[in-house]
């Protein structure tokens, strides 16, 4: 595998930097690429959400991938995000995460990160356009979200330093996304998100996945990403897309 090596674009302000970076994709751009917007005009979320991104509020980026792995471990992708923005907020801003299957980022039980990987067919292949919004502070989302989110104004002491965390972001995604090209990189990708989740494990939980929800309580994780929800019919359903709330509030 070649070395992870960032190239930043920037940009004032964009309707989108995942359709950007997908965009970029399709002309060729290398791995690596880093695509980063002072504001967003129409980001997007999962599940076809809009995310809300005022100038200087958040750190708005998407990276591009070219994975060289086996299609069985491409839903790791964001787990193996999700672990790098761990790592740089702890780093770059003294905040503790925790992680909300699949991918939502928690500081204090509150939302501080969201990220949405994005496959795209590219001449040079199939490709992967991670993007990942991190709330600087309180303006990154509406005053009625605040007891649901929060930022790094709120939950660190440091005052947020945006190129500190894009910095310490890229390091840790070349350092993640190396360990998930080695052989058993999947099984240990896993088990680091494992650890670092409390959702992970024995969490009473509602999955609601369109018109469908379930209740039940979580029971670890497959190899490919999907979550093992024990149902209050005792059995074991696999949880490959959805929203995950805390039962007691669901």
């Amino acid at each position: 595998m070649k070395p992870f090596r960032p190239k930043i674009r920037r940009y004032d302000s964009l309707p989108s930097t995942n359709t950007e970076a997908a965009r970029l994709a399709m002309q060729g751009a290398d791995e690596g690429l880093a695509v980063i917007a002072d504001e967003q005009t129409a980001g997007r979320g999962r599940l076809q959400r809009t995310w809300l991104s005022p100038k200087g509020a958040g750190l708005y980026s998407s990276i591009l991938f070219r994975p060289k792995i086996t299609v069985d471990r491409w839903p790791l992708m964001t787990f193996m995000a999700s672990l790098a923005v761990g790592d740089a907020l702890a780093e770059a801003s003294e905040v503790t995460t925790d992680i909300k299957w699949p991918n939502d980022l928690l500081a204090g039980e509150r939302k501080i990160c969201g990220i949405l990987a994005e496959a795209i067919e590219t001449e040079a292949g199939r490709a992967v356009v991670i993007g990942i919004g991190i709330n600087l502070t309180p303006d990154a989302y509406p005053r009625e979200l605040a007891d649901v989110a929060t930022s790094i104004a709120e939950a660190s002491v440091h005052s947020p330093n945006r190129e500190r965390i894009l910095a310490s972001l890229l390091n840790a995604l070349g350092r993640w996304y190396s360990l998930l090209s080695e052989p058993d990189g999947g099984e240990k990708i896993v088990a680091a998100w494992s650890s670092r989740s409390t959702y992970a494990n024995g969490k009473a939980v509602k999955v609601i996945n369109g018109d469908e929800s379930w209740r039940g309580v979580t029971r670890g994780v497959e190899s490919d990403g999907a979550l093992r929800l024990e149902t209050e019919d005792k059995e074991i359903r696999l949880i490959r897309a959805g929203d995950v709330s805390v039962r007691a509030s669901a």
